[in-house]
């Protein structure tokens, strides 16, 4: 969490930023925390900036359609997307994380009409009930999936469908080379978290959820987004595209369900 709030906060301070995230630099002021364990340095910052913008796009797009939405913001963090994004007076957005986590999240950013933080594991049953399910919604879970196991992943998704007539899930995901090579990724070592589900194609998740249609599939590498970093970034990019292991361990998925809108 704080590693992905100061690469934005990092990327806000760029010659060329990519999120242009102000909020994101005001909250690493505002936190007491040696930010240099976090392994993060302007050069990473771009991976991380790039993934968030994305899903920016994604939310935008949905919301331009459905002004009158529920937004999960599942796993949110400390990120600052409902400043980011501004939604219209129509949009109900719920933010959802562990309570020591909006506990913090509440301290550092200004409260936001049409926004409510709720205090819950994720994988938790009950903080859904609290959600009026009367409009389309939009479930967004960056960097969440890979952190959860593989059942306690699909049952949230499945809750996520079964209470909404209609809208849309967008998250990321790892395929099962990536978890395989958690080992080498400093960030994830140096915080003491484990990843547990790998996601190799869309199959895995339309299998197990009902009632899902697939919008999009992609690698990070083939995303909009990507053609932000750097040209030697851009490179390598490309050349881990040419080995479908590597070209697919970070991947971003979208999905539909309900009334076709």
């Amino acid at each position: 969490m704080l590693a992905t709030l100061y690469a934005k906060a990092l990327d806000a301070d760029a010659p060329h930023p990519i999120l242009r995230d102000q909020y994101a630099k005001a909250a690493v002021a505002r936190i007491d925390y040696d930010w240099a364990v976090t392994t993060i340095t302007p050069r990473r910052a771009p991976s991380v900036a790039i993934r968030t913008a994305h899903f920016d796009t994604w939310v935008r797009q949905f919301l331009a359609v459905h002004d009158e939405a529920v937004v999960l913001h599942v796993g949110c963090g400390l990120d600052a997307r409902i400043f980011r994004i501004d939604p219209g007076p129509g949009v109900r957005w719920y933010d959802v994380d562990y309570p020591e986590v909006i506990e913090l999240r509440n301290r550092i950013y200004p409260e936001r009409a049409g926004c409510v933080t709720l205090p819950a594991s994720v994988t938790d049953s009950g903080w859904l009930a609290e959600i009026p399910a009367d409009r389309p919604a939009l479930f967004i879970g960056e960097g969440l999936t890979m952190y959860l196991t593989k059942e306690d992943g699909l049952t949230l998704l499945r809750r996520v469908v079964d209470r909404f007539g209609s809208g849309e899930l967008q998250f990321d995901a790892f395929n099962t080379f990536g978890i395989r090579t958690q080992v080498i990724n400093s960030v994830v070592r140096r915080s003491g978290s484990i990843l547990h589900w790998g996601i190799d194609t869309p199959a895995d998740i339309l299998d197990a959820v009902p009632g899902l249609r697939l919008l999009l599939w992609q690698s990070v590498f083939d995303s909009d987004t990507f053609e932000l970093v750097s040209a030697p970034m851009r490179l390598l990019g490309r050349a881990m595209s040419a080995v479908p292991a590597l070209r697919n361990m970070a991947q971003y998925h979208r999905y539909a369900f309900g009334r076709e809108c």
